[in-house]
């Protein structure tokens, strides 16, 4: 009987914003179904999630894909947390969504995800003068040539592991500033578009170690006038992509302003640093929507707004927030 490497993956208990963890389970295979995943126990004392005293948490599998690093049938696995007696453990933030997801599913909802992030080279963006700075903004943006661009190799192997993986990303470029990069996963239901963020995520983390690079997903990586990194979430319903569409969207972005606290909450650590007026965002003391407005909370885009249907692009979240979550809170504020 084969054997089968099965990298499960989770998300610990690190505030403000959570970190992922992983560890390899070996199981005989084939591996046909979730079913075939067994629950794994670890220690959650050591991933802020249980006191040493009480210690044990549990790995439930809910999403699978080949793992595109190992081969053969070996498996990449995200998995939900649970308490050693069943139960939904606190950290736990896609169980919440799966309930949504049940309960609107009605709606079909269709999410995008553009998750920016910056590689690191020691203390350094990659390509950064060490202990200076490069030329100002402006030739970075989907540049080309070796003194405008930096890491593309490790974008690209990014890039062939995940759609090696099967995950809908849907397109990759460079940013506006140096040394920063942008993927787009989607769009896709609501806990797909989350679980393959996840991995997404994991399999920067990890090719990004093959080449002694750091990726991070903070929201202002860099102080000054430069960029910061978000994760601009492109959101739509049946509603909304059909003719008339506009207004569903137009009430949407109404409900959203009522509720702009309580999202910039859940929108990430150290958002504030980010939404500041400048570099294309709304101040986070303020709401405002917009068509083809890139300094808006939301900007409904141009194509959208001529054709009278369609999606809008909630551009408040930051590069490290919580897919879980974004997903959960789009779907309460504009589906209930």
């Amino acid at each position: 009987m084969s054997k089968v490497k099965a990298e499960y993956i989770w998300m610990d208990g690190h505030e403000p914003t959570q970190k992922l963890r992983s560890k390899t389970k070996v199981i005989s295979g084939p591996v046909e179904s979730l079913e075939d995943l067994p629950l794994w126990g670890f220690d959650g004392s050591s991933t802020n999630q249980a006191e040493g005293n009480d210690s044990d948490c549990m790995l439930k599998p809910v999403y699978k894909v080949p793992d595109p690093i190992r081969g053969g049938d070996d498996l990449l696995v995200m998995c939900e947390v649970m308490n050693a007696d069943g139960s939904v453990h606190s950290t736990n933030t896609r169980a919440h969504l799966r309930d949504l997801a049940e309960q609107h599913k009605g709606q079909e909802a269709w999410f995008g995800i553009e998750q920016e992030y910056t590689l690191f080279e020691g203390r350094n963006p990659l390509g950064w003068p060490e202990g200076g700075y490069p030329a100002p903004q402006g030739p970075f943006y989907c540049g080309v040539g070796a003194d405008e661009v930096f890491g593309r190799d490790i974008v690209e192997e990014h890039l062939e592991l995940c759609l090696d993986a099967g995950l809908e990303v849907s397109g990759i470029n460079a940013e506006v500033m140096p040394g920063q990069w942008e993927y787009q996963v989607g769009p896709l239901g609501p806990l797909d578009s989350a679980d393959q963020m996840w991995l997404s995520r994991w399999l920067l983390y990890r090719i990004s170690e093959d080449y002694g690079i750091s990726a991070t997903l903070h929201p202002k990586p860099v102080k000054g006038d430069w960029n910061g990194a978000g994760a601009h979430t492109n959101f739509s319903t049946k509603a909304m992509r059909e003719e008339g569409g506009i207004k569903v969207i137009e009430d949407a972005c109404e409900r959203l302003s009522k509720k702009h606290d309580e999202h910039i909450a859940v929108y990430g650590a150290h958002n504030e640093e980010r939404l500041t007026g400048l570099h294309e965002t709304c101040s986070i003391k303020e709401f405002r929507y917009g068509v083809s407005d890139r300094g808006a909370s939301i900007r409904i885009p141009m194509q959208t707004a001529n054709e009278g249907y369609g999606y809008l692009e909630d551009r408040r979240p930051s590069a490290n927030m919580d897919p879980y979550k974004v997903c959960a809170i789009l779907l309460e504020t504009t589906c209930s």
